[in-house]
């Protein structure tokens, strides 16, 4: 069994990747910038409409995102099994993809993955990240 602290160090390790290749790939402003962010979904990160290696994953890690009058809700529908199989946290990205709200997850104190977060200060393409700890990063795309 890996030690905690090598597992949140190696998650770490994982979404500080996984954000700097969906900046790149998400604030792409080229066609071939462009083509770089189709290559990398379904492979970096995945989305449900290009799941990659997690085809049969789509459902239960994609967040589903909410947003009405400010105010974002986000929902992993996935089961919060203890430290075996769980979603870490939830992320929300503006279209520069920098941080406008975090929820870390304690599988231990929370039956599901749902987050709550007041935006005021920004409208626009936005992005909800959803991180499981077996099945990679879930993106998902929504205006604010």
């Amino acid at each position: 069994m890996m030690e905690r602290r090598t597992f949140f160090a190696l998650g770490l390790a994982g979404v500080a990747g996984s954000v700097v290749a969906s900046r790149t790939a998400l604030s792409a402003d080229t066609p071939a910038d462009s083509a770089l962010a189709t290559k990398l979904a379904g492979s970096v990160y995945y989305t449900k409409d290009n799941p990659g290696r997690w085809s049969a994953k789509a459902g239960g890690h994609a967040p589903v995102v909410e947003s009405r009058k400010g105010m974002v809700m986000v929902t992993t529908p996935h089961e919060m099994n203890g430290y075996e199989h769980y979603i870490v946290k939830h992320t929300l990205f503006d279209k520069d993809m920098k941080v406008i709200g975090e929820t870390l997850f304690d599988p231990m104190q929370v039956k599901a993955a749902v987050s709550q977060y007041e935006i005021k200060d920004y409208s626009g393409i936005a992005y909800a990240l959803s991180m499981c700890n077996l099945h990679d990063c879930w993106l998902t795309e929504f205006t604010i």
